[in-house]
């Protein structure tokens, strides 16, 4: 007779506003936060540390090809996240992120 395992705790579900900023063009990510946009719904970009400048390029690209007057930047936050080494020897370092909301004015 097997043993049963205990059920794995899933994963927190991430809601299908936010886009995570990485390392692909930042017309990809313009495009992804204008269907969010054009459905009704606010755009959330997140980025840390070097794509930070990938998700302000995309907003820019948000403002001036997609939604020339109709863009309204509703929130920007900034903060810093403590990452862990990786690897032995190494210290913990600080990165800093970026979260910018986006909706389409009335």
């Amino acid at each position: 007779m097997a043993e049963s395992e205990a059920p794995k705790p899933e994963a927190p579900r991430i809601p299908s506003n936010i886009i995570f900023i990485g390392k692909k063009s930042p017309l990809v990510y313009a495009t992804a936060a204008f269907m969010q946009i054009t459905s009704g719904h606010d755009a959330i970009l997140r980025a840390r540390g070097r794509a930070i400048s990938t998700a302000v390029d995309t907003v820019e690209i948000l403002k001036r090809r997609f939604l020339k007057d109709a863009l309204v930047i509703k929130e920007i936050k900034t903060g810093t996240e403590l990452m862990p080494a990786r690897e032995e020897g190494f210290r913990e370092r600080n990165v800093s992120t970026i979260e910018i909301t986006l909706q389409k004015s009335a």
